[in-house]
C-alpha cells in the first residue's frame, strides 16, 4: 500500500505543484494537495501553518510536505500535527528529483586520498603565519601539513616549525631535495620526507619518517623501480610519486608512467603532485581537480600533493577534497560520478531554469499586489507585480518600468536582485529571489538556519515609513481628483 503525503502550498504555486506531482513517473506515493492560504509558498512559516492547519486534518497521512524554504521548528510542528513534518525541495520543479534520490542516501564522508597540502613559501613565514595557514588547510581537507624548503633559502627554523605543528596535532611532512633539511624536519618529528632519490636514501637511516621516493632524474622510471625495489627489500614502508608533468611538456607521458607504476606494483602506496596541473593552467582548477580525481580513483593513488599558490588556485584544497569523495562515492557505487554534489560545479548548474516562459507569464497574471517578483528562464530575466511584468536580458532596460525613482532603497535592492539574476541567465545558474547565488566550494556560504526567520534588510522600508508613502499617494490622488 503506497504511502499518503500531505504537500501544503500557496497560491501561485498550486496548480504548477498539481502539474508536477501529477507527472511523476513510478510515483510510489498518494499526494493530496493543501493551499492555506498565502500567495507565496516560499514565505510560509511553521507558526502560520499550525495556525490554518490541525491535527484532524492530517488523518490518514503518513507525511505532511512542505515548501523548502519553510522556516521554523519542523520538529515542533511535527508534535503539533501529530505526524513527520517534512522540507520538500527549495524549487517545486526539483519534486522528481527530491523524492527519486530519498531511497539512496549520498554518503560523501568516505575518502581513500590523503591530501597533502603544502605550504610552498613556509621558510619565509613565522611559525605562528604557518600554524594559522596549516588550520586553514585543515579546515579545508588537509590530512597532512607539507613545508616547502625553497631553493636557496635557509629554513631556520625547521626544526622549531615541525614541532609546533606537531604540538598543534597536525601530520606533517618537510618537501626538499636537500638531504640536510630531510634530516633535519625528520629529527625533528616530520611524518613524511618529500623527495628521496637513490642518492639519499640514507637518510633513513638517521629519521623514523615515511619516505616519498621519486627517479634521478625526477621523471626517470627505471631509477624509481630500483629505488622501490630496495625499499621493499629493506621492509620500509613508503610513497613513490613518477611526477606529474603540464600539459604540453609530457602530461599524457607522465599519465602512462603513473598507469605504468601502478601495473608493475599492484600494491604500493602512489602520490601525484597536482599542481603542475592546476597552478600551470589558466581553467578554473574545480575541473582540473575532478578529472585528475577521477583518474586517481582508477589508478588507486593514496595520496595528492596540492599547492594553493596561484590566485585562481586559492581553493585548490577544497575542491580536492570534494572531488577525492565524489568519485570513492562513484567508484563504491559502480556509477559515474553525477548527481553527487554540485560542489565542483562553480559556474553552471544542471538545471539552472525551472520554469519556462509560458510558466511565468502564468504565474504573473496571478499577482494581485504591488511586490515585485523576478524570475529567470532561457528568454531571459523576467520581473512582474499586479501591474505588469517586463523582460530583457539587460537590467538597465528594465528600470524605465519599475517607478521605483522615489524610492531609493527600493531601487537599491531591484539593482542588486537584478544583477543577480542577470549573472545567472548569462551563466545559466540558478535564481532565487532575495537569495545569494551558489557557486559551489569556490564560495563559502553559511549554513541556513530554517528555524530562525529572516531580518529585514537595510532597504526596508519602517512600518512607519511605508505607511507616509502609502498616505502620500492617497493625497496625491484626492488632489489630483479635486482638480479634475
Amino acid at each position: 500500500m503506497n504511502k499518503r503525503y500531505l504537500f501544503l502550498t500557496g497560491k501561485l504555486a498550486e496548480k504548477s505543484l498539481h502539474k508536477v506531482l501529477s507527472g511523476l513517473a513510478d510515483r510510489k506515493f498518494d499526494y493530496e494537495i493543501r493551499q492555506i492560504g498565502v500567495s507565496v509558498a516560499a514565505l510560509m512559516t511553521t507558526d502560520l501553518i499550525a495556525r490554518r492547519l490541525k491535527a484532524t486534518d492530517c488523518v490518514g497521512f503518513d507525511k505532511v510536505i512542505l515548501p523548502g524554504r519553510c522556516r521554523g521548528d519542523i520538529e515542533e510542528l511535527s508534535k503539533t500535527l501529530g505526524l513527520t513534518a517534512e522540507r520538500g525541495p527549495e524549487e517545486l520543479k526539483d519534486i522528481p528529483q527530491h523524492f527519486g534520490h530519498a531511497a539512496k542516501k549520498v554518503d560523501l564522508s568516505q575518502y581513500s586520498v590523503k591530501i597533502f597540502g603544502e605550504i610552498v613559501d613556509a621558510p619565509n613565514m613565522t611559525v605562528p603565519q604557518i600554524i594559522q595557514r596549516a588550520e586553514r588547510y585543515r579546515t579545508d581537507g588537509a590530512n597532512v601539513i607539507d613545508l616547502g624548503c625553497l631553493p636557496n633559502t635557509p629554513f631556520g627554523h625547521l626544526a622549531e616549525t615541525v614541532q609546533a605543528l606537531k604540538n598543534e596535532d597536525f601530520k606533517v611532512s618537510v618537501d626538499s631535495l636537500l638531504p640536510e633539511d630531510l634530516v633535519t624536519g625528520g629529527q625533528a618529528g616530520a611524518d613524511y620526507l618529500l623527495s628521496l632519490q637513490e642518492a639519499s636514501l640514507w637518510v633513513l637511516e638517521k629519521v623514523d619518517s615515511t619516505p616519498i621516493v621519486i627517479g634521478t632524474p625526477p621523471t626517470n622510471l627505471r631509477s624509481l623501480y630500483r629505488t622501490i625495489d630496495f625499499l621493499i627489500k629493506e621492509g620500509v614502508d613508503f610513497i613513490a610519486d613518477p611526477i606529474l608533468d603540464p600539459i604540453n611538456f609530457n602530461f599524457t607521458e607522465s599519465i602512462v608512467r603513473y598507469r605504468n607504476l601502478r601495473k608493475r606494483y599492484p600494491d604500493i602506496q602512489i602520490m601525484m603532485g597536482v599542481g603542475n596541473l592546476t597552478e600551470l593552467t589558466h581553467a578554473d582548477s574545480a575541473g582540473i581537480n575532478a578529472i585528475l580525481m577521477g583518474i586517481i580513483s582508477e589508478l588507486d593513488i593514496q595520496a595528492i600533493l596540492a599547492t594553493e599558490v596561484s590566485e585562481h588556485c586559492r581553493k585548490a584544497i577544497r575542491e580536492a577534497d570534494l572531488a577525492r569523495r565524489i568519485m570513492h562515492a562513484s567508484r563504491e557505487d559502480s556509477i559515474p560520478p553525477k548527481g553527487y554534489d554540485n560542489g565542483l560545479m562553480a559556474l553552471h548548474e544542471r538545471k539552472p531554469f525551472p520554469y519556462e516562459q509560458a510558466e511565468i507569464l502564468e504565474f504573473a497574471e496571478a499577482v494581485k499586489d504591488p511586490n515585485f517578483r523576478i524570475q529567470v528562464c532561457d528568454e531571459g530575466v523576467f520581473i512582474y507585480n499586479r501591474d505588469g511584468i517586463w523582460n530583457a536580458t539587460d537590467p538597465f532596460d528594465l528600470y524605465p518600468h519599475l517607478s521605483v525613482s522615489d524610492d531609493a532603497g527600493h531601487a537599491f535592492y531591484l539593482g542588486c536582485e537584478l544583477a543577480r539574476a542577470q549573472i545567472a541567465w548569462q551563466l545559466g545558474k540558478r535564481y532565487d529571489q532575495d537569495e545569494e547565488l551558489t557557486w559551489g566550494v569556490a564560495v563559502e556560504r553559511d549554513a541556513q538556519d530554517l528555524k530562525v526567520f529572516k531580518d529585514e534588510g537595510s532597504t526596508m522600508k519602517t512600518r512607519e515609513d511605508r505607511r507616509a508613502v502609502r498616505d502620500k499617494k492617497i493625497k496625491d490622488k484626492k488632489n489630483d481628483a479635486r482638480r479634475c
